[in-house]
């Protein structure tokens, strides 16, 4: 009945091209719901919590704090941090530098990118450098080892890490990102200029370091007290 009264209204070519559009539409819709669970979770203090706690209880919890931290903290990618190597990070003395430069054949772009070194995260790695000194003398060692391979990680194996991770702590929609996202979240919350934020992680534009940022109701009330 519906269809016949919109077929005199509007006429029978008409309906076809009405028709088609509502199908893009919910494609359109359907890619974007799509895309957003695909994001990876921004994870609250209190879940990072019990993630840094949850090391506690693996074999290995200073490589594995450090793991996350240098996600969390860092704001690299997981295939960057596959990539280090203890000379980018440890210096000849043995402790961790406060800044190191990233080159551009380890990040995404071409392009290389100054880490900045956080304390918690200089803390971490340092008594990580302790435990796990590197085995050659020009400490080209891989910085965080796999106990399946003598070669550390490569980008793929440590994305399947953090996926065993997340599910085993039990935290739904987390992933390799999920450090990452979070740092950008973290910082915007602080007031932290965009662009600041996009030097930090190796974006060249804004637009994409705004993706990142996931708005909560946090930023929502501070930002109402500033009026």
């Amino acid at each position: 009945m519906k269809a016949n009264i919109l077929q005199k209204l509007i006429g029978k070519e008409n309906i076809r091209k009405y028709n088609k559009t509502l199908v893009n539409l919910s494609s359109f819709n359907i890619k974007e719901d799509v895309d957003m669970t695909k994001r990876a979770k921004v994870l609250t203090l209190d879940e990072f919590k019990k993630a840094i706690n949850y090391c506690a209880t693996t074999r290995y919890q200073l490589r594995n704090s450090c793991l996350l931290m240098m996600s969390f903290y860092g704001g690299l990618r997981v295939g960057e941090i596959s990539a280090l190597q203890y000379k980018d990070v440890i210096d000849s003395d043995g402790l961790v530098k406060t800044e190191f430069y990233l080159t551009a054949d380890k990040t995404k772009g071409d392009e290389g990118r100054n880490i900045y070194v956080n304390k918690k995260l200089q803390k971490s790695l340092q008594a990580y450098a302790f435990t796990y000194p590197p085995k050659t003398k020009n400490n080209n060692d891989p910085l965080f080892f796999s106990q399946q391979s003598n070669n550390g990680y490569s980008a793929n194996t440590l994305t399947q890490w953090f996926h065993h991770f997340y599910k085993n702590l039990g935290i739904q929609g987390a992933s390799s990102h999920s450090g990452r996202r979070s740092f950008v979240t973290s910082l915007a919350d602080k007031g932290i200029n965009v662009k600041v934020i996009a030097e930090l992680v190796g974006h060249k534009n804004i637009s994409t370091t705004q993706k990142y940022i996931e708005v909560n109701d946090t930023m929502l009330k501070r930002a109402v007290e500033l009026v």
